[in-house]
């Protein structure tokens, strides 16, 4: 084990564990669909999570707040999303008072929830649906061959761990599974020329919700930045989101330049966010009637990253699909929410390019969706017994920009943790599953899947 040009080999005899069916690696949306929805089918499931709690971006990351769940007329996320989504009402989660339709019907509406009550909620349903989690464990390398899995290496406090299954998900976001395996990738700002920025959110107390006004907030910011205000002069700042009677999350502070797959610069961008959650608690406390009280309570564990690395599947789900509202017969959920590509820099021409993009251009009208199809979630190049499930799906950079968002992250991850059991029953790979047999089992499990043809072949992308 001796040092050589730049680099460290060594060999170590690990423990073996495992013969699960299904090793999932990430809690957040993606990971967590996928866990829950291959348990409650008889398969079993280990999570791995590098946090101590589940929910990713929603807890961790305080990204506390869904939105298009409803086209307007009735809702376009079934499944396990529409499950949550009544659990946290009925445990008293969401915001006070809010009406049912707000997440049944509305047409792009939010939903803000308390991220406490939305770790509780998932720990009781894998623990319901018989899913070993463990926390504060990461994946760190992989054991595969010809398109094949055949085991991961886990590391916590106890140490580095070899996991066998017999079929796995990369819940993890940035494709770390799927990366370390060879898999073909997309990095935002190397395959594309720019990187959308994260956000540090934060939680803050003492807020009169009663006179809060959130429609005031872009005003509020203008002024601001008239006033000499801010360090930064992003116009873009998506703001508070109220979830009690005195608290809310707040999404404010663009962290430009931060690439979400180097260590140094996420540790950059961390204290660079907290400072940015002091300045803007400072500006809503100035600015926003109802803020006079407000009090900075803590911010994210985890950086609120949009945009890192995602796989090149069977299908790239693309722009046009999306201004078509195309519908595919293997597609396992359906959604509308609009492309969400925040600003890049607080240039006029980003401002302009945002605000006409997601507010006007191609925005889903009321009773428009369009499919998710299911090969965006398997790896192209014919792989066996790998899925991936969120953000890291194989979609080009606008449609990204939409289906970033976590009831998305759940709803692939309940069709990927459906078509992994699945492929164990019978035995056919992830490259070639029968489609209409899975479709007909997420709509088994509630989910929301419209299309009239069904087929057994997926859709592939053409090569």
């Amino acid at each position: 084990m001796k040092p050589s040009n730049g680099t460290f080999v060594y060999n170590r005899a690990l423990p073996v564990e495992g013969d699960y069916d299904l090793v999932v690696a990430g809690g957040g949306p993606g990971g967590c669909g996928a866990a829950i929805s291959a348990a409650r089918l008889g398969a079993r499931v280990l999570l791995v999570e590098a946090m101590g709690c589940l929910g990713g971006m929603g807890t961790s990351a305080l990204v506390s707040a869904w939105s298009d769940t409803a086209d307007g007329e009735r809702m376009v996320v079934g499944g396990l999303v529409a499950e949550l989504l009544e659990e946290l009402h009925t445990r008293g989660c969401l915001k006070p008072g809010i009406h049912p339709d707000r997440w049944r019907k509305d047409l792009h509406s939010g939903v803000a929830f308390n991220p406490e009550g939305l770790k509780i909620v998932l720990d009781d349903y894998c623990a319901r649906a018989g899913v070993e989690v463990r926390f504060f464990t990461r994946l760190i390398d992989v054991d595969q061959n010809n398109g094949k899995i055949n085991g991961v290496i886990i590391n916590n406090i106890e140490g580095n761990r070899y996991i066998r299954a017999r079929a796995f998900v990369d819940g993890t976001g940035d494709a770390v599974l799927a990366g370390l395996c060879g898999v073909a990738c997309r990095e935002a700002g190397r395959d594309t020329p720019n990187i959308m920025a994260p956000t540090l959110c934060a939680a803050l107390a003492g807020i009169n919700a009663d006179v809060f006004d959130s429609s005031k907030q872009q005003e509020a910011v203008f002024k601001a930045i008239e006033d000499g205000f801010f360090t930064q002069n992003d116009r873009h700042v998506p703001g508070l989101f109220v979830n009690s009677r005195t608290t809310t999350i707040m999404n404010a502070g663009h962290l430009f330049n931060t690439d979400a797959l180097k260590c140094r610069s996420l540790s950059d961008a961390m204290a660079k966010g907290r400072q940015f959650a002091r300045e803007y608690t400072a500006f809503f406390r100035k600015y926003l009637p109802g803020c006079e009280g407000a009090q900075l309570m803590v911010t994210g564990a985890l950086l609120g990253v949009r945009e890192s690395r995602r796989i090149k599947g069977e299908y790239e789900l693309n722009y046009d699909d999306f201004t078509a509202r195309r519908e595919f017969p293997d597609q396992i959920a359906i959604y509308n929410k609009a492309i969400d590509i925040h600003v890049h820099d607080c240039s006029d021409e980003q401002w302009e390019r945002y605000r006409n993009e997601y507010l006007s251009i191609d925005r889903p009208a009321r009773g428009e969706h369009y499919g998710i199809p299911y090969g965006i979630l398997v790896p192209a190049g014919g792989w066996t017994n790998l899925w991936v499930a969120g953000r890291c799906n194989s979609s080009d950079v606008k449609v990204h920009g939409a289906l970033r968002d976590q009831p998305a992250c759940y709803m692939m991850g309940q069709a990927a943790g459906t078509a992994a059991v699945q492929s164990l029953k019978t035995g056919q790979p992830a490259c070639d599953l029968d489609m209409q047999t899975l479709v007909e089992s997420l709509r088994k499990q509630g989910g929301m899947l419209p299309q009239k043809t069904l087929s057994r072949q997926m859709t592939r992308s053409a090569r």
